[in-house]
């Protein structure tokens, strides 16, 4: 609704996982780096978590652009499958249509799939996003299937990406021999508070070079009070502020246009009961 008038080629605050508006925060960049180095350097199993909202997607996907040719991947997202499931998903997405669809005949073809592209000097990769509910059972699974091998190096990489909650069934007792297979492991945390502002502008600029939207040093302030750093609800809340900027017929989102915009979603979660 916004974007003719303020010439937007896109809404820049989208809350989908678009790679085109990667923002390179300094966690965002050691995330992305931990990544890039556990896959080049095939460590096997990777673990990247954060709270809801801080753009762990956003960096599975921009790291899907950054890899070489060699590096081949799967990409599962919401895993609340069977074992069987898992699997046929994870053959699927490799571009495997398995003749056998039983546990064992579906493993054979996955362990004949990576061996054939190992010795063609590819890398491959399993990355299961919304870790945090695969069940034990399939966690041991996926431990079993990094287990595939050469004398020299692991067959299948694989990033599990969840919520905090990963890393308490990680914790787990009976996942204890998936534990020590971890060989990286990093945390993202929100936006640091000077960053904040750097992360608006440059979204818009993605959606308009030319950009003139300026939002006040008041304004980027409540909305990191309001976020605490956290991209999803900074998108939220700038997106509503550009409607309500183009209501006001105004290029400029003042502390008053944020306040009302914040006001609302409080209001929202209160009649929710958020």
């Amino acid at each position: 609704m916004y974007c003719s008038y303020y010439g937007l080629k896109e809404r820049p605050f989208n809350v989908t996982s678009d790679p085109a508006f990667f923002f390179s925060s300094k966690k965002h960049k050691e995330a992305l780096a931990h990544l890039l180095y556990g896959v080049s350097q095939r460590k096997g199993i990777i673990v990247l978590t954060g709270e809801i909202g801080t753009g762990k997607t956003t960096i599975c996907r921009f790291f899907l652009n950054q890899v070489g040719k060699n590096v081949k991947t799967a990409f599962i997202l919401n895993p609340t499958f069977s074992e069987i499931q898992l699997l046929e998903s994870i053959l699927n997405d490799f571009g495997i249509n398995p003749n056998n669809k039983t546990k064992l005949g579906m493993v054979l073809e996955l362990n004949n799939f990576l061996l054939r592209e190992s010795n063609s000097g590819n890398n491959l990769v399993l990355i299961i996003d919304e870790a945090q509910n695969l069940k034990p059972e399939l966690l041991e699974q996926v431990r079993l299937l990094s287990n595939l091998e050469t004398e020299k190096d692991k067959l299948l990489q694989v990033i599990l990406v969840g919520q905090p909650e990963l890393n308490t069934r990680l914790n787990l007792y009976d996942l204890r021999q998936l534990r020590q297979r971890i060989m990286v492991r990093y945390h993202i945390t929100p936006l640091d508070n000077s960053e904040i502002k750097d992360y608006i502008n440059y979204r818009l600029k993605i959606a308009n070079p030319q950009c003139q939207i300026n939002f006040s040093d008041e304004a980027i302030d409540l909305i990191s009070r309001f976020s605490a750093g956290t991209p999803r609800l900074i998108n939220m809340l700038c997106d509503r502020a550009l409607l309500a900027g183009f209501v006001s017929e105004t290029s400029h989102i003042n502390s008053d246009i944020i306040k009302r915009c914040t006001e609302e979603f409080d209001n929202y979660a209160i009649n929710k009961n958020i």
